[in-house]
């Protein structure tokens, strides 16, 4: 055996064995999607004062930052799209707290630092605020007041100073005292505003609004320029909340929550069993087929195959890779991709072996001339699994990009195996001349 082979099998040894520590370590599990586990499926509409429409390019900011929002709390291949010219759909796998995720997904999260001089505002107070350039903002106080009422008792207005679109980031601390804090930096431009306002107004009160309620009042004692932080008895919870919708920025348009239901597993637990049973009889089928067909090639190709399925599991679970019934379908078909590169190779070894070569010149042919017709159909494969990413990614459908991320791993793997890991097992057992083989030449199924 050469020592090119031996470092080869060392490495196919090392990749086995990690992927065996992984398949078996609980610290990564496999995630699964909304047709394998369930979870919360939520349809919101735009709400909107009767007459006005929403443009398809608000719709799909809102798409973006909502998905954003759900990415972040960290919930597996979510479904966020766009449904007819005023809805959004939204499906999450597995997610355990649905009032959080509604909270999160609905919330517009409008922060203001409001100019309130030398008045300290108490926190839950509802008050108007007016933008330099716009006009008095709305306020949960007038709701359900007629507009006498309004006038004869309105609620205090102040002047809005910068909003939460000056935030660069925002993120939650744990204060001195326990207490629970949004911590958050701000962009340069903003920054320069904020320090020049602290700056001259060192003793007055900075009002920190969410959502047109106070949230905290506090003294300015210096000034501030790019960072700081939100103060407002938040639980650790509502404090993530905030962090998140600050972070993702505010959604254009209100929406209102038209329908929510928790779903179970579409397919059900009878139904993944039938469909693991299945795809191991397809694979048990295939690997007789190449042991009986191909013989000790094959039997190379069979043993180089459960390498590539074990391989690929291992990475599903190190990439986080969450499994739904696409997911599943694009391993199947990279692996249909697996075995055609190895029959591609042992047909091409047994046309050398017809034309008189010698035995390990033939299995050295079979992988040569082979390799640039599997090159190219896996490049035209890879090209296909990165188009169908991307659109699964930008337009919001995950099983899309699922099925992309499988296949284009599975394509990937298999070259690996069908190239290496093969090629290296068939060496190894030919040996240095292959002229154990010479009068069993059967066994090449040549």
């Amino acid at each position: 055996m050469q020592s090119r082979e031996i470092g080869w099998l060392v490495v196919i040894v090392l990749l086995v064995a990690g992927a065996i520590w992984l398949a078996l370590n609980d610290n990564y599990p496999i995630q699964q999607g909304l047709d394998l586990q369930g979870g919360l499926q939520v349809l919101l509409e735009a709400d909107l004062p009767p007459g006005e429409r929403v443009d398809a390019e608000q719709m799909n900011t809102v798409r973006q930052i909502i998905n954003q929002r759900v990415n972040a709390l960290g919930v597996a291949d979510p479904l966020v799209q766009v449904e007819g010219d005023s809805r959004i759909l939204v499906e999450l796998p597995g997610i355990s707290n649905p009032e959080q995720a509604i909270d999160l997904i609905q919330g517009t999260a409008l922060l203001e630092f409001v100019n309130t001089g030398d008045q300290s505002l108490f926190e839950g107070t509802c008050i108007r605020t007016t933008l330099n350039e716009g006009q008095p903002s709305p306020c949960e106080f007038d709701a359900g007041r007629t507009v006498e009422d309004i006038e004869l008792n309105p609620a205090p207005s102040y002047e809005t100073i910068l909003t939460g679109a000056a935030l660069r980031s925002a993120t939650v601390q744990v204060g001195q005292f326990s207490e629970v804090l949004v911590a958050f930096e701000m962009n340069p431009d903003s920054a320069q505003i904020f320090g020049e306002y602290t700056r001259q107004n060192i003793g007055r009160f900075l009002t920190i609004v969410l959502d047109k309620r106070v949230i905290s009042s506090p003294r300015i004692n210096a000034a501030i320029s790019d960072s700081g932080v939100i103060e407002g008895n938040f639980t650790i919870e509502e404090a993530q909340n905030l962090a998140l919708q600050l972070q993702y920025g505010s959604l254009p348009i209100p929406l209102r929550i038209e329908s929510t239901r928790q779903i179970g597993a579409t397919l059900g637990a009878a139904s993944v069993a039938s469909s693991l049973l299945a795809g191991a009889v397809g694979l048990s089928v295939v690997l007789i087929f190449m042991v009986v067909y191909y013989r000790l090639p094959g039997t190379a190709a069979a043993v180089a195959l459960l390498i590539y399925a074990l391989i690929n599991f291992g990475l599903y679970k190190l990439l986080g890779v969450t499994m739904t019934l696409p997911a599943i379908t694009g391993f199947l078909f990279s692996t249909g991709m697996a075995v055609d590169a190895n029959i591609l190779i042992f047909e091409r070894m047994k046309e050398e072996l017809r034309g008189g070569n010698l035995i390990r010149d033939a299995v050295e042919a079979g992988f040569a001339r082979a390799w640039t017709s599997i090159r190219d159909a896996n490049i035209a494969a890879l090209i296909v699994c990165f188009i169908l990413w991307s659109f699964g990614r930008n337009f919001g459908a995950s099983m899309v990009q699922g099925f992309a991320l499988t296949l284009m791993l599975g394509v990937s793997v298999s070259m690996f195996t069908a190239i290496v890991v093969t090629r290296t097992f068939m060496f190894s057992l030919v040996g240095e001349k292959g002229e154990w083989l010479r009068e069993r030449r059967w066994l090449l199924g040549a």
